[in-house]
């Protein structure tokens, strides 16, 4: 997530909304804007930004001879489905790395944001771009081998990666198959708020339990009242029962990230939840809630987490669903990491972390791709 704000920016928006002078995610969409960068062609890749099935792309063409058929990556920027854009200097910059090293097509979608977009906005706007890409005649057009495709994102673009994958599994429309899924970070439920990596890292830095609470709550939302139901974990629907077994983490968590945490199981809410917020069900905002059925149908996955992040267990968990399911993962867990890491890959925000997550990621690429 590209959410790097010092608490004084954060609280400037907060001023603002209490004033009546600007949603939050408003103001904080106006300082994240201070990142942008044009679109820039060099010496390796040309950069356009253009439109594909009527959604914003930022398109990275690799210049050198492919020798062959190319790679493509169709990447999910973060930022909790409210922030972010494909011409950040971050994602401009990992895009075009991963465009000139693996000598690929990237396609960076610049999905609708909350508000005013809620659910399932992001979703149809990253879905629909990966479909048309996927046509025969679309990868023909770029030169793409259609047996090496992936879906990629961080963050709230992982959780879209992840959802994508799926649904393209069940889609009797998709001749051609992913090859992988690339999820860094990635938040994949919105049930179980209070897992030992939100208990761990409830107050840490770039994205604390009540900023993520915000963002599940608008994206999922128009109500306010869901975001005050989520803080005080009173969301949960009764039809969700039998659901929970799937992100139960006394069973899908290493027992290092358990720790000395005791299992209870979210609470249920009130009658009426489900049909007031449908999409807290909806394995297309939740992917950790598909059945094993669905989870068996998945290419093989990267899943990156990281030790100092609420995020840390939805990856956790997931990588060891999709094992279990039997699709070929692997969980890269940084011990040092926290949320966002990988985009601290240039001044003023380079962090050896940064490259080093970067560098892992994209040699599971090559391998993997």
């Amino acid at each position: 997530m590209q959410e790097l704000l010092h608490e004084p920016v954060k609280g400037k928006s907060e001023l603002g909304e209490l004033l009546g002078l600007m949603h939050y995610m408003e103001g904080l969409r106006l300082i994240s804007a201070v990142e942008l960068v044009a679109p820039t062609s060099d010496e390796n890749v040309t950069v356009t930004d253009t439109e594909l099935s009527g959604v914003p792309v930022r398109l990275f063409l690799p210049q050198r001879p492919p020798g062959g058929l190319r790679r493509a990556v169709l990447f999910f920027h973060g930022g909790g489905w409210c922030l972010g854009d494909a011409g950040m200097h971050g994602y401009d910059l990992m895009s075009r790395r991963i465009s000139n090293e693996l000598n690929a097509v990237v396609v960076s979608v610049n999905y609708r944001l909350a508000p005013p977009h809620r659910f399932p906005a992001q979703f149809e706007d990253v879905y629909s771009v990966t479909k048309f890409f996927l046509q025969d005649k679309v990868l023909s057009q770029y030169g793409v081998d259609p047996a090496r495709v992936c879906v990629a994102g961080d963050s709230a673009g992982g959780n879209l990666a992840a959802a994508v994958a799926q649904q393209l599994s069940e889609d009797p429309e998709v001749k051609t198959k992913l090859k992988a899924q690339v999820l860094i970070y990635p938040a994949l439920q919105a049930l179980d708020l209070d897992l030992p990596s939100y208990r761990d890292n409830a107050h840490k830095p770039l994205l604390p339990r009540a900023l993520m609470v915000r963002f599940w709550s608008e994206y999922l939302s128009a109500e306010p009242a869901l975001r005050a139901a989520m803080a005080a974990g009173r969301h949960v629907p009764p039809e969700a029962a039998p659901l929970l077994p799937l992100l139960d983490w006394s069973r899908w968590l290493p027992a290092a990230m358990r720790g000395a945490h005791a299992y209870e199981g979210p609470a249920l809410g009130g009658a009426g939840l489900a049909r007031r917020f449908p999409a807290l069900l909806d394995p297309r905002a939740c992917p950790l809630l598909a059945p094993e059925a669905r989870l068996r149908r998945l290419p093989p996955a990267f899943v990156l987490t990281c030790e100092h992040d609420v995020l840390r267990d939805d990856g956790a968990m997931y990588a060891a669903r999709l094992r279990a399911a039997g699709v070929p993962v692997t969980h890269h867990h940084a011990e040092d990491a926290f949320h966002g890491a990988m985009t601290f890959l240039a001044w003023p925000l380079e962090l050896a972390v940064g490259h080093r997550l970067f560098d892992t990621c994209m040699g599971w690429l090559k391998e993997n791709l």
